[in-house]
């Protein structure tokens, strides 16, 4: 046997051959393919399609009364006549909860308001502020 048909012979054996390279070649577009068109579609169903944040809230200050009560005062944006609720949390010099209060705030046709509101601490506070606001 030649050196020519050895050689063919192992590349049969070990599949390199031009079916083979052309076939791993279309699998590999494929894949490529597949996955952009998946990636894509996730893009504009998340991106585009997805509702616009409907919630914003921001800390505006606190005042620590005495020992046992803080006012936390925020803004809050929402669209109008939507009813919200919030967690309000007093925290002490080690970052630790000491008071902490559960608002329902009543829809209003003002898009962006000021509030305020006291939570009564179990220790003196240092800062007061929201923890999460949603939408009920």
């Amino acid at each position: 046997m030649t050196a020519t048909g050895e050689r063919a012979d192992l590349d049969a054996r070990y599949g390199r051959t031009r079916s083979s390279a052309s076939r791993t070649r279309v699998i590999s577009w494929s894949a490529a393919a597949a996955f952009v068109v998946v990636f894509v579609a996730w893009l504009v169903w998340g991106g585009l399609l997805g509702a616009p944040a409907q919630l914003e809230v921001r800390d505006t200050g606190h005042t620590v009364v005495d020992g046992a009560l803080v006012d936390v005062s925020f803004a809050l944006t929402v669209e109008p006549n939507s009813p919200v609720s919030c967690a309000v949390q007093a925290l002490n010099d080690g970052f630790s909860v000491v008071g902490w209060k559960i608002i329902q705030l009543p829809p209003s046709e003002q898009r962006t308001r000021a509030l305020e509101t006291s939570v009564r601490t179990s220790e003196l506070a240092s800062t007061g502020l929201i923890y999460r606001c949603w939408l009920t």
